[in-house]
């Protein structure tokens, strides 16, 4: 594994050199209409106590992490019919009004290819949505039947081909995955060269369907983030919270496998711990200033150097 790492080491520091991208977070509703086995805001989970962030909110996120230094905002929630394509549209021109040369990143599901147009047009430039699994009956172990791997597949598709910057990725240890499942997912990767990939591992989540499986391993998930870089060179890959979670160097561990972006929370803090796709998550008590300034004291010690510029993926 080690000889594995080094390698995708290697290849991350011919595309990136040793920069890591902060982006900032900013998890805007914890509503969603689905209902996936795995996650901790589905729709039938009634213990959740439920948020919405209103436009005045998560443009005084945006302002906060513009001056701490970030210059893209990634906007996550849940599948939240509240927040229709109008507000959708109205969220997006607000932010790109406020700061023309930020990068926008929304992640917020699967929904028709006009919406995703109308995202692009207002000024969205990256759309993240992990596919999750590229094995079609693994997929229907892991979601309802209302859902459909083909759908997601042809979201990723459109948004390609639409011209977001596009994140897929999926969980490493969810129940009935198996090598040749893994296998899938890169094949899948391959073929859809996406802009970005985000791999972590899977953390059982209270009041699911899953609750009781056994979570994902560190290494089986920073084996996985180093064959993807070695597939594909130029992605951005994040060191994402659930590998941080797991262990309290994960997120370091991801960047030593390849991995180049980090994602600080700037979320107001009253709402940290509300947005909860699985248990014990970290980072959910600290301030954004205070988040910033952890990860890049860390990373540095790493040998790695932070950086606050936009990041967008090498041609």
């Amino acid at each position: 594994m080690e000889s594995l790492f080094a390698e995708a080491r290697a290849v991350r520091t011919e595309h990136y050199g040793k920069e890591v991208f902060f982006r900032g977070l900013i998890e805007f509703t914890n509503f969603c209409k689905n209902n996936c086995f795995y996650c901790g805001i589905r729709a039938d989970n009634r213990q959740v106590e439920r948020y919405r962030l209103s436009l005045e909110q998560i443009l005084l996120s945006c302002k906060m992490g513009n001056i701490l230094g970030y210059k893209t905002f990634v906007l996550q929630g849940g599948e939240d019919p509240f927040f229709s394509d109008d507000r959708v549209v109205e969220i997006v021109g607000s932010i790109r009004k406020a700061y023309p040369n930020h990068a926008i990143t929304l992640s917020i599901g699967e929904k028709p290819r006009e919406s995703y147009e109308r995202f692009f047009a207002a000024g969205a430039n990256r759309y993240l949505l992990r596919h999750e699994t590229a094995n079609e009956e693994h997929y229907a172990k892991m979601h309802p039947a209302s859902m459909s791997l083909a759908n997601r597949k042809q979201c990723l598709f459109a948004l390609k081909e639409i011209g977001f910057q596009v994140g897929a990725g999926f969980m490493v240890g969810t129940p009935f995955q198996t090598p040749q499942t893994l296998l899938e997912d890169l094949r899948f990767l391959e073929k859809l060269q996406p802009a970005m990939v985000g791999i972590g591992p899977f953390i059982p989540a209270a009041n699911t369907p899953f609750t009781d499986k056994p979570g994902g391993s560190l290494e089986q998930t920073l084996r996985m983030v180093a064959l993807t870089r070695l597939l594909l060179p130029k992605a951005l890959i994040p060191a994402t919270t659930a590998l941080g979670t797991i262990a309290p160097d994960g997120r370091e561990k991801g960047l030593m496998a390849g991995a180049n972006i980090v994602m600080p929370n700037l979320s107001p803090k009253a709402v940290r711990k509300l947005y909860s796709l699985y248990d014990n998550k970290i980072c959910t008590g600290d301030e954004a200033a205070e988040c910033r300034l952890c990860m890049e004291g860390r990373i540095r010690k790493f040998g790695f150097t932070p950086s606050m510029v936009r990041g967008d993926g090498v041609r």
